[in-house]
């Protein structure tokens, strides 16, 4: 199915946010603190005439060259505000971009305040190898904050759920008919599924892709709830699919390099995918991971069968997505055929679960095959660790496209 995985990321977090990510890199800095320092610009306290998109992006760029230069991280918090950390930098090298912002901002009341280390009007300063305890308490108190936010968006999202009316035929028909005439580019998303070592820097193995449900109903039907009437979405599910063939035979960019695609087993044996198997290059399908849900497998294991023969004939790989490590020992990866399979972490798979519980998973995850697991929806630290633990290698979710961001940034310095 072409929609948000029931991995990785998930429709209520598509992407950590700035402040869960300062947090966390706050967290993993206390092992790190020497020749670091940072500073917190309070943007936040502009005049609103002061602090428009096109002077975020202009404060922005104002850093770009220390990020490269010294190890830098760079921070774009929701109200605006700015903390940029580095290494090895020069104060005088981070002040000098704090006066360029002052200048930049210089009609701004805020500026005019005392422009030496110690004022906390404009910015606030962190010399990491005595201010850390106040920096991960400043990165905490944002985080809270984010959470509690997003938080109250779900609460507000669910209740517009509920007044929406479920999707019916009629709509359904109107809604294929839109589809079929609108350009999905700005609603597929896309989630990098990693190697992760223990030294945390991840290698990304391919790149799942998909359709936001969220932005298909914003965008098309925003009076319905298209997941409403479990029929009909199966049926949306299967439009999606097609529309998301067509989207990979025209992004040739995306194709040059590993990536998925989550289909319905129907779709497979469609003629829309017969078409799209044609269309695309020998290496195109060697680059290619169809992942499939387990309900669409077992509600006809022969159409599977008959789906799986021919898409690995033909050069495909094949993943099983949605397990969790309650029906992860029904599965028997090698006679179902599959290249890959993949499981949720859950808060039941803490550093607190049962020994015994972690000991059968161990077990299982050596039966799969420790390459051929992925453990997705990892949203912390944790995650990866206990996966590691178990001897999983691979690995999906928010924590993931984090260290990858940090890992970039160093690369691109």
């Amino acid at each position: 199915m072409a929609r948000e995985p029931r991995s990785g990321a998930t429709a209520r977090a598509p992407a950590p946010s700035q402040e869960y990510a300062l947090f966390d890199y706050a967290l993993r800095l206390s092992r790190h603190r020497e020749g670091r320092m940072a500073v917190h610009v309070h943007l936040s306290r502009l005049q609103p005439h002061n602090r428009r998109d096109h002077h975020i992006r202009v404060a922005v760029n104002t850093f770009e060259h220390l990020v490269k230069q010294f190890e830098g991280q760079l921070f774009v918090l929701s109200n605006s505000d700015m903390v940029f950390v580095c290494r090895g930098a020069a104060v005088e090298d981070v002040e000098d971009a704090v006066m360029r912002l002052r200048y930049l901002f210089s009609e701004d009341p805020l500026t005019r305040f005392s422009e030496d280390r110690g004022d906390t009007s404009f910015c606030s300063w962190y010399i990491m190898e005595h201010d850390h305890a106040r920096f991960l308490s400043m990165a905490r108190r944002f985080h809270e904050i984010s959470e509690a936010q997003r938080q109250e968006r779900q609460r507000l999202r669910r209740q517009v759920a509920r007044t929406r009316r479920p999707l019916d035929p009629q709509t359904l028909a109107r809604l294929e008919s839109a589809l079929d005439g609108t350009d999905i580019t700005a609603m597929v998303r896309n989630q990098s599924v990693c190697a992760v070592t223990s030294t945390d820097v991840p290698r990304p193995v391919y790149e799942e892709l998909y359709v936001s449900i969220d932005d298909v109903e914003r965008a098309l039907v925003p009076d319905f709830s298209v997941r409403g009437d479990p029929w009909l979405f199966q049926r949306l599910t299967a439009i999606l699919d097609r529309r998301m063939l067509q989207q990979v035979m025209r992004d040739e960019g995306r194709t040059a390099r590993p990536f998925s695609v989550n289909l319905n087993v129907a779709t497979i044996l469609s003629p829309e995918f017969q078409h799209f198997d044609l269309g695309i290059g020998l290496g195109v399908r060697g680059r290619l991971v169809i992942e499939v849900q387990k309900v669409d497998i077992f509600q006809d294991m022969g159409a599977y069968l008959f789906a799986r023969d021919f898409v690995q004939d033909r050069g495909y790989k094949m993943c099983l997505d949605g397990m969790t490590h309650l029906t992860l020992p029904f599965i028997d990866r090698e006679r179902l055929g599959l290249d890959l399979v993949k499981m949720y972490w859950g808060p039941e798979l803490s550093a607190s679960a049962r020994p015994d519980l972690l000991d059968e998973l161990e077990t299982l995850v050596q039966r799969i095959g420790q390459s051929r697991m992925i453990l997705c929806r990892c949203d912390n630290e944790e995650a990866v660790r206990l996966g590691q633990r178990l001897g999983i290698s691979l690995f999906q979710g928010r924590f993931v496209d984090q260290l990858l961001s940090e890992q970039r940034a160093i690369g691109a310095a």
